[in-house]
């Protein structure tokens, strides 16, 4: 089964790929486990500024992404790719991303395609018509959703066959039992009258997986009690059209 293709619409085509070239992603990339295209919606227009964006009705500062070079670029894609897979936006206007999502993403193998959003927003418009997910990494705000997207392609990429060194790391990463992960100890076995933690040097397999257990839970309750079942935390928001909360 061939790896993932993304597909990245973004306005700085040649700042994408430096954003995932390095590391186990960049390794993945070397050996074509997944396939990257960037797409730069300038590609798309038809006067000679190439214009992407236009002052928003109503006035406000800023600027806005112009639907209908999004809209002749996504076409273009979907006719490279001949497939359908998901128009996915990173925004703020959508549910918080989790593990599970990308998950989910990952088990369906197609890929997606990512919109890199610019300026002070994208025509809402196109949003309505053609975005079909919407995630948010968190309440903040960034320049540009090339760093946002990375972020998605590199989460999704660790998850692949042959893509880290040892089968198991993913499966035992922060969020997958809906834990956080446990803490983690190397050489040397003393730094600044600090010992590593006796049950990590007793060989014993059994004991040390229990206590790895019992550390998570203890790290989640301290750090991220939400996660545990708090009915006041949002961590059952799932995405909707649109990054609607169904």
């Amino acid at each position: 089964m061939p790896g993932p293709r993304f597909d990245v619409i973004t306005l700085f085509p040649d700042l994408f790929p430096s954003l995932v070239e390095l590391g186990v992603v960049g390794r993945a990339l070397k050996k074509q486990l997944f396939e990257l295209n960037c797409w730069n919606p300038r590609d798309f227009t038809d006067d000679p500024h190439r214009t992407v964006d236009d002052r928003p009705y109503g006035g406000g500062p800023g600027m806005v992404m112009l639907a209908e070079p999004l809209v002749r670029c996504v076409k273009a894609i979907r006719e490279a790719r001949g497939d359908s897979a998901p128009l996915v936006f990173l925004t703020p206007h959508g549910p918080l991303l989790k593990q599970e999502n990308i998950r989910a993403f990952s088990d369906q193998g197609a890929g997606a395609i990512l919109l890199c959003g610019r300026y002070e927003g994208v025509d809402q418009r196109f949003i309505d018509e053609y975005v079909e997910q919407t995630y948010c990494l968190g309440d903040f705000v960034l320049s540009g959703g090339e760093l946002a997207v990375a972020c998605f392609v590199d989460a999704w990429v660790r998850l692949l066959p042959d893509v880290l060194n040892h089968a198991l790391s993913a499966t035992q990463d922060s969020f997958e039992a809906g834990l956080l992960d446990c803490p983690h100890y190397t050489r040397p076995e003393v730094f600044e009258n600090k010992a590593v933690p006796d049950v990590l040097l007793s060989g014993n397999h059994a004991r040390i997986e229990s206590w790895r257990f019992e550390q998570a839970k203890v790290y989640t309750e301290r750090f991220r009690p939400e996660l545990l079942g708090n009915p006041d935390s949002d961590s059952n928001n799932q995405t909707g059209k649109a990054g609607k909360k169904v």
